[in-house]
């Protein structure tokens, strides 16, 4: 078998023996000047067939590399091209193989991913509603269909025509491009609606994502949950109340009888002080339940605050003199009253504990700061649920209560770790009008 160099070469040395041969037999024949322009011709023509000849395969590679670059455009990864004798074009034709393989495996994935979403995204029982920048329908779920359509496809039609079949409480919520929960009245009784929006960017443009939640189910399964958590932390309490008052009272009638007073009358002190603790404990639960709406009146923040560090041990941050806020100045300052005495509940200094104010948005953000030991991950999930407490005495309801009052003005509650320890309640209240 020939090596590849001789291999490569032997077409050229046949092709120069081709015309060096008749060359010879015609010079023979003609004079020397004749000779040498025959010559000259011959070796002119032979080095453009030459040169053709060795031009013509890398021009067919590189049309190859061409149709590749412009398959992987179309995003088609399935063309390859043959790997050529040339050792340079080898090389680049082996490499841009091997990145055509590695792009197919990315798109099957990709494809598979995509599959997998839009099959989640379609059996959610979520409505789900992308709109373009003209508020035109791209995406619609099956729920969304039903919703909007009677099951008919919403691409191409414009969202706000499509939300006047909804009842108007829900079509409010959804133009207000809020999260909101929305109550509706419907024969069965009441319904409720969780409405959100979104910004989406898709393909560089930006679109609104709609999500429309039937939630009336799942909060009556949550409403039950808590009803029984209510009960066993009712019954649990009155237990280990009512148990120790009840030994107490057999106790007293039996000192009573022996006539050992001093005995007695500290029997009486410890049914009081427990009696004093179960009605503390059910005008708590009491309070939560029928919290009253807020007096709002129009508030100047800065003195409300000193007022405020009057009655605890708090300092206050730099606050606006025009700060202003349209509150219940009772109920906000029990917020506050509370949170202060569950900062210095947590092991804070005492000097560490700030009460901070500044304008965010449309919005005061009041913020109070300890260096206690904060919360776990846990207790900062569930601090703001009803009845959660860690405190061996605790009701679970102060921070509760807190966030009743709090959302009750149109503002919201949030609990962080601090850096370097301790920990942030920031509260959000509208700015007044």
């Amino acid at each position: 078998m020939l090596r590849h160099p001789l291999r490569r070469f032997l077409p050229w040395a046949l092709a120069c023996a081709a015309v060096l041969v008749p060359l010879v037999l015609a010079a023979r024949a003609l004079g020397a000047g004749q000779a040498a322009a025959l010559a000259m011709a011959a070796a002119l023509l032979f080095g453009l067939w030459v040169a053709q000849a060795r031009h013509a395969p890398f021009a067919a590679h590189l049309r190859a590399l061409s149709t590749l670059v412009s398959a992987w455009r179309d995003s088609d990864f399935s063309v390859t091209i043959k790997v050529p004798e040339d050792p340079d074009l080898a090389e680049l034709t082996r490499t841009l193989n091997t990145l055509g393989d590695v792009l197919r495996g990315e798109r099957q994935r990709l494809v598979q991913r995509e599959l997998l979403l839009d099959t989640v995204i379609q059996n959610t029982p979520t409505a789900v509603v992308l709109a373009d920048p003209h508020g035109r329908v791209v995406f619609s779920n099956v729920a969304a269909r039903a919703l909007f359509g009677d099951g008919r496809a919403l691409e191409g039609e414009a969202l706000d025509a499509l939300a006047a079949v909804l009842p108007p409480a829900l079509r409010e919520a959804l133009r207000d491009r809020q999260d909101a929960l929305c109550t509706l009245a419907g024969e069965g009784g009441e319904e409720t609606w969780h409405v959100a929006r979104r910004d989406f960017m898709l393909h560089g443009r930006p679109h609104e994502l709609s999500m429309l939640r039937h939630m009336t189910r799942e909060l009556g399964r949550q409403e039950v949950a808590t009803w029984k958590k209510v009960i066993r932390v009712i019954s649990h309490e009155l237990n280990n109340s009512l148990a120790p008052i009840s030994s107490l009272a057999h106790s007293g009638r039996a000192l009573a009888a022996r006539g050992d007073a001093a005995r007695l009358e500290r029997v009486f002190d410890t049914i009081e002080e427990r009696t004093r603790h179960l009605e503390g404990f059910i005008r708590g639960y009491a309070t939560f339940a029928k919290l009253p709406a807020p007096r709002r009146e129009r508030v100047a923040l800065r003195p409300f605050l000193a007022r405020l560090a009057e009655q605890v041990t708090v300092r206050i941050g730099e606050v606006d003199a025009d700060a202003a806020a349209d509150i219940d100045p009772g109920q906000v300052a029990q917020v506050l009253l509370n949170l202060v005495k569950n900062a210095h509940e947590s092991g804070a200094p005492p000097d560490s504990v700030e009460i901070t104010l500044r304008r965010v948005g449309a919005d005061w953000r009041l913020q109070v700061l300890d260096r206690g030991s904060g919360m776990s991950d846990a207790v900062l999930r569930n601090a703001l649920v009803p009845f959660y407490s860690t405190k061996r005495s605790g009701t679970g309801l102060g921070l509760a209560l807190s966030r009743e009052i709090v959302e009750a003005h149109g503002g919201r509650i949030a609990l962080a770790n601090r850096e370097g320890g301790g920990l942030s309640v920031s509260i959000w209240l509208p700015v007044a009008a």
